[in-house]
């Protein structure tokens, strides 16, 4: 997952942002976006350019893009809804931070209770369970530590 701020976004930025998501030898082939009018003609050129077919949404119908509004829904409610943000540089550090976190630490019933990034099983012969805290201290990671 890919994710960058801005106060101000143009359809330069969000082409931009295309690039740095995909990079240029790892493009999806397909891409779903809404009909936010920041997608311009010059991001819908990148996305030809990478050979990413986009597949626009139908007005007002959010759950035709679900996996990004899961995605949204879950960095408000379990992010963004219990900080309050000072500025750009903040908001950057906390979402740097939680999609470590959403995609390291966070279980996924989808994933059978793993992280998209795997984990690994942690024996009790490697110590006891501590607590770390992750996010700023919103969400917490058990691992074993030897004393």
């Amino acid at each position: 997952m890919h994710f960058n701020v801005t106060e101000h976004p143009t359809a330069d930025w969000t082409a931009r942002q295309l690039i740095e998501a995909c990079g240029l030898e790892e493009s999806p082939r397909h891409l779903i976006r809404d009909r936010d009018q920041v997608y311009g003609e010059r991001f819908s050129r990148q996305a030809r350019r990478l050979d990413i077919r986009e597949a626009v949404i139908a007005p007002r119908s959010p759950w035709q893009n679900a996996y990004a509004e899961r995605m949204i829904g879950s960095m408000r409610r379990e992010c963004l809804d219990h900080v309050v943000i000072v500025g750009e540089r903040h908001l950057r550090g906390i979402l740097s931070k939680y999609v470590d976190y959403y995609n390291g630490i966070r279980t996924h019933l989808s994933l059978a209770k793993d992280a998209p990034d795997p984990r690994t099983v942690q024996p009790p012969s490697q110590g006891r369970v501590v607590e770390v805290p992750r996010v700023g201290g919103l969400h917490h990671e058990y691992v074993r530590r030897a004393a």
